[in-house]
């Protein structure tokens, strides 16, 4: 069926349901069982045994795996076979390609977790009574009410239209948004272009002005959207800027190493002979065990992947408190925040308005009356209140204490000029009992008192004066100094129904009836975050399109600003230039009466003074600014799919405190993944460097399989324990970093090179010591020739893996003392004894030990000795960390 050539009850008989009562729950749902969720058909998942091999494509994995197979086929030419290098190469292959694919799928379930939870929401007519659906659970035949700022959820056929406009780009190609109407279509030609079908809206476009009512027609797959569903797949998935930097850094690392390791390999065979080397194959694969070694040692394999781990669990813990992050690259940038520039109402704000004072003109019962019909709430009989946008909701509840329930079935609408944030108010023209019209114009005072050119004295219509408009600004003002959120209500009476419903047809020589004014009380928990988010350096800003006098009352209570000369209205913005805002951006903190543009202007002049943004915002016109910023709030109670879909960030309950305990969480993700970076790069390092000067003097320190437990055991673990560490207690009590600060800002990269050179220094003492243990004597001649280092190989083994357990708790603070951290990580501490007991296994566990160290047992002492030397790490970093923090507070 052809819906668009149809008219509205032909397409209701067709899909048996009914425009006021929808569909039945049942019915939906067997519907739902047939036709599947309204859903594109997304890409299919790559298997996990695809995902397995993936893994191993890495550069350094086809390295091991290179060394394993030259290993084997040179032991058995030898006649030497002795698989067990080979099978501990392949099995720590095979967990880590196992642990990168765990990891990529707990990132992947995070993320679709958190898509989930913001995943879109659609009011749908079912059993006659208004409810949200996740727009996935609509069927054919459901009735969706649309409003300006929503995503059209599925293709349907429109029933209802006031001046619903609707921006079909993405289908159509066409950028000005369509008039939409429910008349049917007359066939012209063979059939009717998508862009001329305007009593149809698609899946994919948005409303941009007006509202509506329509009958869905076909979902998922059947869709318009649906047809092209496979160009809409090919989007890639994107690295945030810090995982670039990272992969940038591992890119980095692994040229230089291999260039290393050639040098080394080159250097090998010159000081052997190319003849020996030919003559005994063993000394060519030592020699290349020692590069591959160097490799293994330096390159933070996981690096990338904990860090992806890391952010996941940091923003699954983000949604645990009402902040849905639906950009990784925000949480990088929430730890940088210098300005939030937020909506009063509902944010700041608890969005529960109460009327609680009223300035008559009209008699009451028309004034209450005339406020409750030019509002979208309605009164819910069953509930006992209304229901719809908070505003609107007190003036209903506030008509229905005076027993002015039933007014919209007295009084139906027939024409409507919908509210605009450009013109501040909204228009409604309803039929009278006496089968006349009656116009209602609802918004801000003093737009809608300038429209006035008469007003009701004592019951009667007599022209506008001059004192008696002085007086009701007068009157507008003493309410606005009580923190009262003030509207003006007038009227115009029609003898025939209008023929126009225009706004600039119908807003003008109107009758004033009266003020009502109506208090939404500060979020009690607003003041304290403000306060906190202060001391972190972090300005906040109002932004409303209140009267100023109830901005500044607010702005006040909570400690935004000292002074009502901190604040300004858009008027006097409109006034000022780009030059003159840049230079006055930082005197005001309260911007009264804005228009959505100048929350673009205001945004635009935070950002060229440097500094990082976040702006709120909830309704379709906020979607620009709200992408201007650097990091665009959405409002998941309030706030329209289109500002959603902008937004970096959306919060679950509308609340500020969210905006600073978000900021908080971002701080301490940052923290962590830097701490993670600078340990897993200092334990490298130290390998590194003890294999290099093992290998300049001559004598073998480590063997790759012996690394390649310790990276497993000691990078793995531990690290996403760290990932996982609280947030310090200064975090808030810290100003926030600069946007271009890099990952190794704050000497970081200084620390990763001094805690490098003292690990190093640790596993060599290590080594020689075990050396002396075993011989006697510390002779390099005899090292040299392999004779004397195989107790000092496991001693420096045990003393690696243990520092680096110890440094892990040295991580959990990168300036402050660890016996200062009155919490306890207690991953960290299961990952130390995981770690422990590992290393127990592989050097005391007779066949474990044989593969990895040959027939070498380590007496009591030298176990003793390692472990002492490892906890020296401790008490190094410590005196190191006591220096920095007397140079940085110097500095």
């Amino acid at each position: 069926m052809r819906e668009y050539l149809s008219c509205a009850d032909d397409v209701l008989a067709e899909l048996s349901t009914s425009a006021t009562d929808g569909l039945s729950a049942d019915e939906a749902a067997k519907r739902l069982a047939a036709d599947g969720p309204n859903k594109l058909k997304e890409q299919p998942k790559t298997p996990m045994w695809i995902r397995f091999f993936q893994q191993m494509a890495d550069p350094m994995v086809i390295m091991l795996l290179v060394a394993a197979v030259i290993s084997a086929v040179t032991g058995a030419i030898q006649g030497e076979i002795d698989f067990a290098d080979v099978a501990i190469i392949l099995t720590v292959v095979i967990i880590n390609s196992a642990l990168g694919v765990i990891q990529e799928a707990k990132s992947e379930e995070a993320l679709a977790a958190l898509q989930e939870m913001s995943a879109a929401q659609s009011k749908v007519i079912r059993d006659g009574k208004l409810v949200s659906l996740h727009s996935s659970e609509l069927v054919r035949g459901d009735v969706v009410l649309l409003e300006a700022g929503d995503s059209v959820p599925a293709d349907c056929r429109i029933l209802e239209s006031a001046t619903m406009k609707i921006e079909e780009a993405a289908l159509t190609g066409e950028s000005v948004p369509v008039e939409k109407h429910a008349e049917a279509i007359a066939l012209e030609g063979d059939d009717v272009a998508l862009g001329d079908r305007k009593n149809m809206c698609y899946m994919g476009s948005t409303v941009v002005y007006g509202r509506g009512r329509a009958v869905v027609v076909a979902t998922g797959m059947d869709t318009e959207m649906g047809k092209i569903a496979g160009a809409l797949n090919e989007a890639t998935e994107e690295l945030t800027p810090l995982q670039v930097k990272l992969d940038e850094l591992s890119h980095i690392l692994t040229k230089m190493v291999v260039a290393i390791c050639v040098v080394i390999f080159v250097v090998d065979v010159l000081r052997h002979g190319f003849g020996n080397m030919a003559a005994e194959p063993s000394l060519l694969l030592n020699t290349f065990m020692v590069a591959v070694s160097l490799a293994v040692a330096a390159i933070p394999e996981g690096l990338v992947a904990v860090v992806t781990i890391v952010l996941s669990l940091g923003v699954t813990k983000m949604a645990k408190r009402q902040a849905i992050i639906r950009n990784l690259s925000a949480v990088e940038t929430l730890g940088c925040t210098q300005v939030i520039c937020s909506d009063k109402t509902g944010t700041l704000t608890q969005n529960k308005m109460t009327v609680v004072r009223h300035e008559l003109a009209a008699p009451e019962e028309k004034f209450l009356s005339g406020m409750a019909l030019c509002s979208d709430a309605r009164w819910d009989a069953e509930a006992g209140e209304a229901v719809g946008e908070p505003t609107e909701c007190a003036l209903v509840n506030d008509a229905g204490k005076a027993g002015l329930t039933g007014l919209v079935e007295e009084h139906p609408r027939v024409g409507e000029a919908p509210f605009d944030s450009g013109r501040k108010m909204m228009s409604v023209v309803v039929e009278t009992l006496d089968d006349e019209y009656e116009q209602y114009t609802k918004g801000a005072p003093d737009v809608v008192l300038g429209l006035c050119t008469h007003i009701y004295e004592d019951g009667r219509v007599v022209p506008m004066t001059e004192e008696r408009r002085a007086e009701l600004v007068a009157a507008n003002k003493a309410m606005a100094d009580q923190a009262l959120r003030v509207l003006a209500l007038a009227c115009r009476h029609y003898v025939e129904k209008p023929a126009d419903f225009t706004a600039e047809a119908l807003e003008h020589d109107l009758t004033f009836c009266g003020l009502s004014g109506m208090i939404d009380p500060e979020r009690p928990e607003v003041a304290a975050a403000i306060d906190e988010a202060h001391t972190a350096g972090i300005r906040t800003v109002m932004i409303t399109g209140d009267h100023i006098d109830t901005a500044v009352a607010i702005a006040k209570n909570l400690g935004i600003i000292t002074d009502r000369s901190q604040a300004i209205t858009g008027a006097e913005l409109d006034r000022m230039s780009d030059e003159e805002l840049d230079e006055r951006i930082e005197d005001f903190g309260v911007y009264a009466r804005v228009q959505p543009e100048h929350k673009t202007r205001i945004v635009e002049a935070w950002k060229r003074r440097d500094m990082i943004v976040a702006m709120t915002g909830d309704g379709v016109n906020d979607a620009p600014s709200i992408k201007r910023a650097n990091i665009g709030v959405g409002m998941g109670i309030t706030g329209t799919d289109v500002t959603k879909n902008v937004a970096d960030m959306v919060l679950a309950d509308d609340n500020f405190a969210t905006i600073i305990s978000a900021c908080e969480e971002g701080r301490r993700i940052y923290d962590n993944i830097r701490k993670v970076i600078q340990f897993l790069l200092s334990a490298n390092l130290a390998e590194v460097f003890s294999v290099f000067i093992a290998t300049l003097v001559g004598f073998t320190i480590f063997q790759p399989v012996q690394l390649l437990w310790v990276n497993l055991v000691t990078d793995c673990f531990p690290a996403l324990a760290l990932g996982m560490e609280d947030a310090e207690g200064d975090i808030m009590r810290r100003k926030p970093r600069k946007a271009s600060d890099g990952v190794f800002a704050g000497h970081m990269g200084m620390d990763c090179i001094v805690q490098g050179i003292a690990i190093t220094l640790l596993v060599l003492a290590s080594f020689f010591v075990g050396v002396y243990f075993d011989m006697g004597y510390i002779n390099i001649a005899d090292m040299v020739a392999g004779t004397a280092d195989e107790e000092g190989v496991m001693m420096a083994f045990i003393t690696l893996n243990m520092v680096e357990i110890f440094h892990c708790f040295n991580m959990r603070s990168r300036r402050a003392s660890l016996f200062t951290m009155k919490k306890q990580n207690w991953w960290l501490w299961g990952s130390a004894a995981m770690a422990l007991v590992l290393t127990v296994i592989v050097t005391d566990v007779p066949a474990l030990a044989q593969m990895f160290f040959g027939n070498v047992t380590l007496e009591p002492r030298g176990v003793i000795c390692a472990l002492l030397i490892a906890l020296l790490i401790i008490p190094i970093v410590e005196v190191y960390k006591a220096i920095m923090r007397h140079v940085e507070k110097e500095a």
